[in-house]
């Protein structure tokens, strides 16, 4: 039974680096946007950030196998945490208490939800 439960932990874990992974996207549309359409650099990040999304899409497909897909899903909103990451650290944007409020829903709707998918895994 510790078995499955690492397992689980470990699926979970899994499943936020892909999320980590794809808020990425993010930021490197972001950077995208600092640049002439169809400059070299406009095109070099826009190839990166299409790769960053088929690294993802490869994650996802794996993922899809372990979790069921409204539980996979409802992760994908935990790109908000990352994106309010990258924002500060990066961009140095501010950190407001409406958006720390938003992303604390976020994460609880996720617990909530990744859960009831650990007590299946048990029995």
């Amino acid at each position: 039974m510790e078995s499955t439960k690492k397992n689980a932990v470990m699926a979970i874990l899994f499943l936020q680096a892909a999320v980590m992974i794809y808020s990425l996207t993010t930021v490197i549309s972001k950077f995208v946007s600092g640049y002439e359409f169809l400059s070299v650099k406009f095109i070099l990040l826009y190839m990166l950030d299409f790769a960053v999304l088929g690294i993802y899409a490869i994650l996802w497909q794996q993922l899809l196998k372990k979790f069921e897909l409204s539980v996979a899903y409802a992760n994908k909103a935990m790109t908000l945490l990352w994106s309010l990451l990258w924002s500060t650290v990066i961009f140095h944007e501010q950190i407001t208490v409406t958006k720390v409020i938003g992303v604390v829903l976020v994460i609880a709707g996720t617990i909530v939800l990744n859960y009831p998918a650990k007590e299946k895994e048990d029995k």
